[in-house]
């Protein structure tokens, strides 16, 4: 195993950029970071660092600090190991054992048909930067490497408490440049199930198959405000107004991958009397043009399309298709409420993120989001109570909490002014409606001033991930210009 050497290059951007690389190389995704803590652990070893790793995977990599600096009080820089892996439908890549390929598109740095993984490869890639790096000043910093941060926060819901001392903490996974959070929004999952039996369809049915794809998707908790469409939503809407002029037999019914992304796309095979099977082509054909042109600026890319589809013997019962399409089409999802401490931001918001069709059950996936733990549990249970209407059992995870602004934060202060002395200008500081690790580490560690920053993404969370490479060496200027300021204790 090889690594970078900060001593080779000293152009920080292409320096991170490697290291990014090398990180692109080794599968991480969620739950699977075995790889990825191995690299770490090495990594830490090679540059005679100290290093730990809890049950979990959570790893942490102490640095001491530089000659004249051992009065300042330890920073945490944080990031987390794993990453979303989404992918065009067409292609063919197994994340746990193919490398990413990466491509400069524009001064964008892009994977060819997956996610990037920028979200948070980008933020692990600039600490490692910072730690084999012996030229810059800086207090003692520990280095937490969290894991399954895309899958509900697991590892800092694990982390040990005595696993990290410092009394400061910048996280690393925040996505424009320029812009400072201090604030984001606690969130819940929720499970609903269907049950279904199964029903004969008649010999005089004709399959067809229903797909909507090539959505923006995003994140479901950045991009939520975004106006972009739920392939969910769109799919069921169409088999709504359908149930209504036909006597149609749902057979499957899927969409969606992950609980924090917006679906892409979905898929719905249906079985309708012959003697309608032209009519309801017109009318999806129709329906198509209709919900293009409600979308074509958000989502200028969507296709619908239609295709006979082997004959099934059968069918999700009549009653249960019913309750299930009438629900989802009646189910609230995108923006809930908006802030009115913070004008602009998302206060609350719910996405319909996955639906799978098994054996003999529905099984859909909701994620919710709220800074206001109040509003949090409302859209949760209005999301609950459309299901449990219609006849569904619903069941929630735990959560996790939001994090509290705290504007007279002393990092904020330095953060703020440090950026104003190297750019010229404000900093935008501002709370973020996706969920980040801050929130639990500050319930472990109420004594923790945090603050939040990195590049600028965009499309996180889908194939269009991508990486504005021009943001990268400010971050960073910005990051250790922190570090070097940092007041003594």
């Amino acid at each position: 195993m090889t690594f970078i050497s900060i001593m080779d290059n000293k152009n920080r951007t292409n320096i991170i950029l490697d290291i990014f690389q090398e990180i692109c190389k080794i599968p991480h995704p969620s739950g699977h970071e075995e790889a990825i803590g191995e690299y770490l652990m090495e990594f830490a070893k090679q540059h005679n660092l100290k290093a730990k790793q809890d049950k979990v995977g959570n790893v942490l990599i102490s640095k001491p600090a530089s000659l004249g600096y051992e009065d300042r009080p330890t920073v945490i820089l944080q990031s987390h190991q794993d990453m979303v892996c989404e992918k065009d439908a067409t292609l063919d890549h197994d994340f746990m054992t193919q490398p990413l390929e990466t491509y400069i598109e524009d001064g964008w740095l892009k994977a060819k048909g997956t996610t990037l993984g920028a979200d948070d490869g980008i933020g692990v890639a600039m600490t490692l930067a910072i730690l084999a790096d012996n030229d810059i000043k800086h207090g003692p910093i520990e280095a937490l490497f969290t894991v399954s941060e895309e899958t509900g926060l697991a590892g800092a819901s694990n982390l040990e408490k005595d696993m990290i001392n410092g009394s400061m903490l910048i996280n690393l996974d925040s996505e424009d440049e320029g812009e400072i959070f201090i604030g984001c929004a606690g969130g819940i999952n929720s499970t609903i199930e269907f049950n279904y039996s199964k029903e004969n369809v008649p010999d005089n049915y004709f399959f067809i198959k229903l797909s909507v794809d090539r959505l923006h998707g995003g994140h479901s908790g950045d991009d939520i405000d975004k106006g972009f469409a739920n392939a969910n939503k769109i799919l069921a809407r169409f088999i709504y107004n359908s149930l209504k002029k036909y006597d149609i037999k749902l057979c499957s019914f899927n969409g969606g991958n992950l609980h924090n992304a917006i679906p892409r796309d979905a898929t719905a095979v249906i079985a309708i009397p012959n003697n309608h099977k032209e009519d309801i082509r017109v009318d999806y054909n129709i329906y198509a043009s209709d919900v293009q042109a409600e979308y074509h600026i958000t989502e200028p890319e969507m296709e619908f399309t239609m295709e006979s589809t082997e004959k099934q013997t059968t069918c999700i019962d009549n009653n249960t298709a019913k309750n299930f399409i009438y629900a989802i089409h009646a189910v609230v999802n995108g923006v809930y409420a908006m802030s009115m401490d913070m004008p602009g931001l998302v206060e609350t918001s719910s996405n319909l993120a996955s639906v799978r069709t098994l054996d003999s059950t529905i099984k859909i996936i909701a994620s919710h989001r709220s800074s206001v733990m109040s509003a949090l549990h409302s859209v949760r249970d209005t999301v609950a109570a459309t299901f449990l209407l219609a006849g569904a059992d619903v069941k929630h995870n735990e959560g996790y909490p939001g994090w509290k602004p705290n504007p007279q934060s002393p990092l904020l202060k330095t953060a703020t002014e440090t950026y104003k002395e190297l750019f010229g200008k404000e900093p935008k500081v501002r709370a973020i409606h996706a969920g980040l690790e801050c929130g639990l580490f500050l319930s472990e560690h109420p004594h923790l001033d945090m603050i939040s920053v990195g590049p600028t993404l965009r499309g996180v969370h889908s194939p269009s991930e991508r990486l504005l490479i021009e943001t990268v060496n400010p971050v960073y200027t910005h990051l250790l210009t922190i570090l070097e300021r940092i007041p003594v204790k």
